[in-house]
């Protein structure tokens, strides 16, 4: 038994005050007088006896009471744990995802979390609280209050490894005293297996509270599955958790104006298609009603006005017929001249320049090319069967890109495909391994075949990329190659045209870095911004003559249509949805991490803190024995003759 006030103990000294009193009475003995003395000496003996025995026992009762009062006063207690003298601090993470909007017993995960907390927590308790989005440093529930009743839901999550360095940051430097981390998650279930460092000074408390879902569906995408001049179908991808779903219905909006709905049987994925003008612009909305997460039954896509690439075609003598025949009107703004007619003036207004099997480089044509390409331009180099080697290896070294090596008069064969350059990304819907290998006759070699698209077969660079510079190793011609006449040749020249302007998706991820090509020319001092309604903000961009290029990572944290302008004039709109990878259902078993404590109960794992530096007090016992003493002297006095 140990004391608060242990100082209070002095006070058991006064217990010599009863006995002294009770020893030397300073009271006067008073003489009574009796007609007969016969009684008094009957009872003379069995008096001094009586007398005696409640004198001591009033003498005992008065010192108990007066000893329990003064230890109820030091308030005396009996810890429960040895360590309950420590300074306690205490660190939470509370997982905000979106996944935290499972429904639990009462209400959502999050919002269970919440109240634990408001509940159990004492409010004047410090604390250090952090969240996927915010950080609170020891600080306490009272002030937490507010917060954590706004406490939105965040579209991202913090790494599992990275919460226990994150939440180890947040404790004081006391090796003192005794620190908790909580880490409150659903804890889904990731590529890799959770694992926690092990660290001795810090307590590690897991609560992951259970989820009542048994399913959900959401919609994870949506893309231009076929296209024509005059509709594009757009597929919606969905996918389910749980028991298969018949007959659930996908609504299709632009803006709040309805226009069409599908519905759709759904397992474990399934698509839903919608035909719709190729010529529409479409602030598009898809919605579906599911009694699951809520955050993945809205996806947004936007259908911009599509501007035409402009290509420009510069030829010797050579034709260019299978270019115009790729690079069609629908799409493209083609132009062609020979060298000699050409206006360098124009250069600087297209996306992409094919140097089309021309024998030199002039400087001019060199240095209006290099600053073509500086300025976010691409550039495709067809060489002629004999060029002047020092003018293509002079523009080739500005833009680092392999130089030509000697003409070699070898037949070789075009036989590997480079599936993993950003060149073919998408272009194949499987490896192609038996196709009729096209051939030249005659061709030039790289310096090195890094970025290779197209090769030989011996290894060589057919085609090499990077940066937006394409160059080919031999002449397209008939004379020279059959390459005009292959399959390869249409996917290959019609992405390196798309990719010369990067048009915007249908739509981006929220919290991934995203780069984004606006078609504008501006002023010096204009710049873009990106907002909806009054909320805008000034994304990073990079101006070039022709195109502005936005790069957004941290904005927007919510899911809508936003709008891109210059000053007031809308140039176009961009969608943005929150990630899927929150939809999943599918939890941790954190019961095998045995080094541990792991609880469903926000509540019960505070309790088991609270317990630890909790004790036992036992003064209103010693106020209830005073007072049981005290009634015993008083029937003392009054009863014990």
């Amino acid at each position: 038994m140990q004391f608060k006030h242990p100082e209070l103990l002095y006070a058991l000294f006064l217990l010599i005050v009863p006995i002294l009193i009770h020893l030397f009475q300073l009271r006067r003995f008073q003489k009574v007088q009796f007609t007969n003395v016969k009684f008094l000496k009957a009872v003379k003996l069995q008096t001094r006896k009586s007398s005696q025995l409640k004198k001591w026992l009033t003498l005992l009762t008065r010192m108990l009471l007066l000893a329990c009062a003064i230890i109820a006063f030091a308030q005396p207690f009996i810890p429960n744990t040895e360590d309950f003298n420590e300074a306690q601090e205490t660190v939470v993470y509370l997982d905000n995802s979106y996944s935290m909007q499972a429904t639990g017993k009462n209400g959502s995960l999050l919002n269970e979390a919440i109240q634990d907390m408001i509940n159990n927590f004492p409010e004047d308790e410090k604390i250090s609280l952090f969240t996927n989005t915010q950080t609170f440093r020891n600080t306490s529930l009272k002030a937490l209050k507010n917060d954590l009743i706004q406490l939105e839901h965040s579209p991202t999550q913090l790494n599992y490894d990275a919460l226990f360095i994150k939440g180890k940051e947040l404790f004081s430097k006391d090796k003192s005293s005794s620190k908790n981390l909580i880490l409150i998650s659903d804890f889904q279930q990731k590529d890799n297996p959770v694992t926690f460092e092990t660290d001795s000074t810090i307590n590690l408390k897991l609560v992951q509270p259970k989820s009542a879902l048994v399913s959900n569906v959401s919609i994870d995408s949506v893309y231009v599955a076929n296209s024509n001049s005059e509709t594009l179908d757009l597929n919606v991808k969905l996918s389910n958790q749980g028991e298969a779903i018949e007959n659930i219905t996908v609504s299709l909006f632009n803006d709040d104006v309805l226009l069409a709905k599908n519905a759709v049987d759904i397992s474990e994925s399934s698509e839903a298609t919608f035909s719709v003008s190729n010529d529409a612009v479409i602030n598009g909305k898809l919605v579906i009603e599911d009694a699951g997460l809520q955050y993945d039954n809205s996806f947004y896509f936007n259908i911009n006005a599509k501007p035409k690439i402009k290509v420009l075609a510069i030829n010797k003598n050579t034709e260019d017929n299978f270019l115009k025949r790729i690079y069609t009107d629908d799409e493209f703004e083609y132009n062609s001249f020979k060298i000699n007619n050409l206006n360098f003036n124009i250069i600087p207004d297209q996306n992409l320049i094919v140097l089309n099997e021309l024998e030199r480089i002039s400087d001019a044509l060199r240095t209006a090319l290099v600053s073509f390409k500086n300025d976010g331009g691409h550039i495709l180099t067809i060489p002629s069967k004999e060029i002047i080697l020092n003018t293509y290896n002079q523009l080739f070294k500005t833009i680092n890109l392999p130089h030509y090596n000697s003409l070699s008069s070898q037949q070789k064969r075009i036989t590997t495909i480079n599936y993993n350059h950003p060149l073919l990304a998408n272009a194949f819907y499987s490896k192609v391994s038996n196709f009729q290998y096209p051939k030249v006759e005659t061709s030039y070699s790289f310096s090195s075949n890094a970025n290779s698209v197209l090769s030989y077969e011996n290894g060589n660079a057919f085609l090499v990329g990077s940066n937006g510079f394409y160059a080919f190793s031999s002449a397209l011609n008939d004379e020279n190659s059959n390459f005009k006449n292959s399959p390869l040749i249409v996917p290959v020249l019609y992405n390196i045209g798309k990719q010369s302007l990067k048009l915007p998706q249908l739509y981006y991820s929220i919290g991934q870095p995203n780069t984004i090509a606006i078609n504008a020319v501006l002023g010096q001092d204009d710049i873009l911004t990106l907002g909806a309604d009054e909320n805008t903000v000034i994304p990073l961009q990079k101006t070039f003559s022709k195109t502005v290029v936005l790069e957004t990572t941290d904005y927007p944290v919510n899911a809508g249509i936003f709008n891109v302008k210059n000053e007031s004039k809308i140039l176009q709109n961009l969608s943005f949805n929150y990630n899927r990878t929150e939809s999943d259902l599918n939890y941790l078993d954190l019961k095998r991490n045995t080094n541990v404590s792991v609880n469903e109960s926000l509540a019960t794992t505070i309790n088991d803190i609270k317990s630890s530096s909790t004790i036992n007090a036992l003064w209103k016992w010693f106020v209830i024995f005073a007072l049981v003493f005290l009634i015993i002297e008083i029937l003392l006095l009054k009863y014990l003759k």
